[in-house]
């Protein structure tokens, strides 16, 4: 008896909130038609990362693009229309538009974050954290780190979306397993300024002080290599000194082979 009323119970209990549930979508129904459109306000949400996308931008956009929104009314406004406008934008990664009670149009912007450029016949695209390639904004110029010289990749600077050629990708997602190797190191992301492409392919990792150069060969065994350079500063510059070595090949499996001036 006691199970029966339990069960009744709990079944009361969801009729209940899905009667809220109901009433609650009917009424923002209603307002949507009641209101009109009175202004926008736009939020780019991380704003400190980055500057590829201001709120004056983001409204230019929408009023260039969609047209007339003020005095519209709420339910009448397209705002699937206006996020496909503002996620059009390379540097916009996702956006959401929604009205509030008080007619005012919002739309937030989430901009890309950026962890590399890659630089290359004068002009160059930056490539983000989830490897979508995006090309560089006049407005703002991210510091991230900064690949150049025979990059192995036929997207220019206009090239915005993921890569297709199955060679350059292989490429391309094991430098990315080296950028991301050395972004999530407090360490190396400080030394680290510059990765340069060779005719082979090898990098050239230079670092941010000092005059050596870490010939890091193929984008492969990134630890191994990355723990060597770490020998490097811990046990060979105290010996040698800073500076003595201009050269440091990381090339060879289980050896350090350094190159006087």
């Amino acid at each position: 008896m006691k199970r029966a009323v339990k069960y009744i119970f709990l079944a009361l209990v969801g009729l209940a909130l899905t009667t809220c549930m109901v009433i609650a979508f009917t009424a923002g129904a209603d307002y949507r038609k009641s209101i009109r459109c009175t202004g926008l306000e736009v939020s780019i949400l991380d704003s400190t990362r980055n500057s590829f996308v201001t709120k004056a931008d983001v409204k230019g956009y929408i009023e260039k693009e969609y047209g007339q929104y003020i005095g519209v009314k709420a339910d009448s406004i397209d705002l699937t229309g206006i996020e496909e406008i503002v996620d059009g934008r390379s540097a916009v990664r996702k956006s959401q538009a929604y009205v509030t009670k008080d007619g005012i149009l919002h739309v937030d912007v989430t901009q890309r974050k950026p962890v590399v450029r890659f630089q290359k016949n004068g002009g160059g695209f930056y490539a983000d954290e989830e490897r979508y390639i995006f090309p560089l904004q006049r407005t703002y110029a991210s510091h991230v780190q900064v690949v150049d010289g025979n990059i192995p990749l036929a997207a220019d600077s206009g090239y915005k979306g993921e890569l297709t050629d199955p060679e350059e990708k292989i490429w391309f997602d094991s430098m990315m397993d080296v950028i991301n190797y050395i972004e999530d190191s407090k360490v190396w992301r400080e030394k680290i300024v510059q990765i340069h492409v060779d005719e082979d392919r090898d990098l050239i990792l230079i670092p941010r002080e000092g005059n050596e150069h870490f010939l890091f060969g193929q984008p492969v065994e990134i630890e191994d290599k990355f723990r060597k350079m770490e020998k490097y500063y811990t046990h060979i510059i105290p010996a040698k000194g800073e500076g003595y070595y201009k050269i440091v090949d990381l090339k060879y499996k289980g050896q350090i082979v350094c190159k006087e001036k």
